[in-house]
């Protein structure tokens, strides 16, 4: 299985950015399709963005497009999400994960391989 650890995050002010990274191990591929999801306490996961293994075909949650960006590099087996803009609303438990097959309805399910997740944490 693909091993995902998350990292940068942190604490902002809104209209902040912040850059997320999540480095994969293990059974790495440049087809493996890559995602982001977020969890606040008490709520259920939430798709955020989702990359094939061509960097231009992308699909976003309608509550970041236009201010967040998922990127990866394939040599480097490393995936990015770009946030900008920050609002209090996108505070949460930023997750990686990591799968097989390309769904246009990103969920949970349609990913094996998880991170242990990093806090962002957006102030008004």
């Amino acid at each position: 299985q693909v091993q995902l650890v998350e990292s940068g995050g942190g604490l902002v002010q809104a209209g902040d950015s912040l850059r997320l990274s999540c480095a994969a191990s293990g059974r790495t591929s440049s087809r493996l399709i890559m995602g982001w999801f977020r969890q606040a306490p008490g709520k259920e996961r939430e798709f955020v963005a989702q990359i094939a293994w061509s960097e231009r075909v992308t699909i976003y949650a309608d509550s970041v497009k236009g201010r967040f960006t998922i990127s990866r590099d394939n040599a480097k087996n490393t995936a990015y999400l770009q946030m900008n803009n920050l609002k209090p609303e996108d505070t949460a438990v930023y997750y990686c994960a990591a799968g097989s097959r390309w769904s246009i309805e990103p969920r949970p399910s349609d990913f094996s391989s998880w991170g242990q997740g990093t806090q962002v944490t957006v102030s008004s």
